[in-house]
């Protein structure tokens, strides 16, 4: 009853879901309702759409490591609200 009722479900969840198999890099979002996409790349959250468009313009499949890394930074400096800086990123690497 209280899932299915508007205005009374407390909490959803969305989930950004990374990791690495035979196939290379694997990157899921899941939605409150259990749906599930595969993305090269996804924000969600406050300004996610904002951060999608900018992911849209700069991400390559060909990418280095570095340019990966300094994109996510980019991304995160167009939504978030404050500075970015070493006190509130972190930056992990998933892969063999």
């Amino acid at each position: 009853e209280f899932t299915q009722s508007g205005g009374v479900r407390p909490f959803g969840v969305s989930l950004l879901v990374a990791g690495y198999d035979d196939d290379g890099p694997q990157l899921y979002q899941v939605d409150p309702s259990g749906s599930y996409w595969a993305w090269k790349a996804s924000a969600i959250g406050k300004n996610a759409t904002n951060a999608k468009t900018f992911l849209e313009k700069r991400y390559n499949p060909d990418m280095e490591l570095e340019d990966a890394i300094n994109t996510a930074i980019l991304t995160l400096k167009e939504g978030f609200e404050g500075a970015v800086n070493e006190d509130n990123i972190e930056i992990g690497i998933v892969g063999i």
